[in-house]
């Protein structure tokens, strides 16, 4: 049979009051009272009925994470130091249950689990990723997030556009500076010499594509006007995937186009351009140089290093966990945007000289 907050109550000496302001948090109790109750409640095994206390108080201890792919290490990463903030250790005044959406980059499937979560009561929101730039989609999900923003539910959009939604809702946005990373990126290589860039792209409805992609054409067009239109052939829209970026470097081979220089729209699509150069027997960085995006784990283990920008995902999950708890305000504006940092490693270097130049 269920322990019952009466039966904490007893066991800790308190009334059933204080064992509620306990467990719900943000109510002044003794700091031996509160470990009294904490006691009671480990050691009688109590779980508190989270759909009551849900519908007792129009919200609950759940937040939702909405990820593209809990597989890339790029959400993983994101998603894990948001729960790690949401669930601090030794902190149970203030802990949240962290439920992760996979939404594999579908809108459809974005606005189903906000639908699933309003139905919950969630006590906040975080939507992670590059935004579906498509002005449907992006009116309705302003409206969905904006409903549920109007119930005291605040919402963290994290690594994407802020939304149109009325001022004074609990919205927040943390941003990373994709378009000045992938400027500083294009600098380097265009610093070291290159004029042939090629450049795999992200999915093309996609915010983060069009933010890297702008900061990569603006350096080429700061360099020499001429640049941006002489790279534009050697731009290839492709996913995220390691097999996109393999197949979109097979595809510029195919072109017959020469470069000396691949950037990829993520480190994951480097790894696969990187795969592609090696199997047509072209070496890095000594024939073409190869850049990634996001400083994932396994960039400093490639062979060679990876050239890469920095993104600040830790940093970005433990920023939304703070907001969507309410733990931290939003700046006026409600927008916060993350510094990126260009990270020079093996993969990059001078190009070859014109007669070596690949086809």
């Amino acid at each position: 049979m269920a322990v019952t907050l009466a039966e904490v109550a007893a066991h800790a000496g308190v009334s059933p009051a204080t064992v509620s302001r306990v467990l719900n948090g943000g109510y002044p109790v003794a700091g031996g009272t509160r470990t009294r109750v904490e006691q009671a409640v480990e050691e009688l095994g109590y779980v508190a009925n989270g759909p009551a206390r849900a519908l007792a108080a129009a919200t609950s201890d759940l937040v939702g994470v909405l990820v593209h792919d809990v597989a890339d290490s790029f959400f993983g990463i994101l998603a894990g130091s948001l729960q790690r903030a949401l669930s601090p250790v030794g902190r149970s005044d203030i802990r949240r249950l962290a439920v992760v959406c996979n939404t594999e980059g579908d809108p459809s499937a974005e606005l189903a689990y906000l639908t699933l979560l309003e139905g919950q009561r969630a006590g906040g929101v975080v939507l992670t990723g590059g935004a579906v730039e498509e002005p449907g989609h992006t009116a309705a999900l302003a409206a969905r997030i904006a409903r549920m923003a109007s119930t005291g539910a605040p919402v963290v959009l994290c690594g994407r556009p802020p939304l149109p939604v009325p001022p004074g809702l609990p919205v927040a946005t943390v941003m990373f500076d994709d378009h000045g990373g992938a400027f500083r990126l294009a600098e380097h290589l265009l610093t070291l010499g290159h004029r042939r860039i090629a450049y795999v792209a992200g999915p093309p409805d996609l915010s983060t594509t069009r933010e890297r992609l702008a900061g990569h054409q603006a350096a080429l067009f700061r360099h020499d006007p001429a640049l941006a239109e002489t790279c534009a052939p050697l731009t290839v829209h492709a996913g995220f995937e390691r097999s996109a970026g393999y197949d979109a470097t097979r595809e510029l081979l195919r072109r017959g186009a020469p470069f000396t220089a691949v950037a990829a729209a993520n480190d994951t699509v480097a790894t696969g351009v990187a795969a592609a150069l090696h199997d047509a027997g072209i070496r890095i960085p000594q024939d073409v140089s190869v850049a990634g995006f996001d400083d994932l784990p396994f960039c400093v283990d490639t062979a060679p290093a990876l050239t890469t920008v920095r993104v600040p995902l830790r940093e970005a999950g433990g920023l939304a966990a703070h907001l969507v708890t309410g733990r931290r305000q939003p700046p006026p504006g409600g927008i916060t945007t993350l510094p990126t940092e260009l990270m020079v490693r093996g993969s990059t270097g001078p190009p070859p000289a014109a007669k070596r130049s690949r086809r």
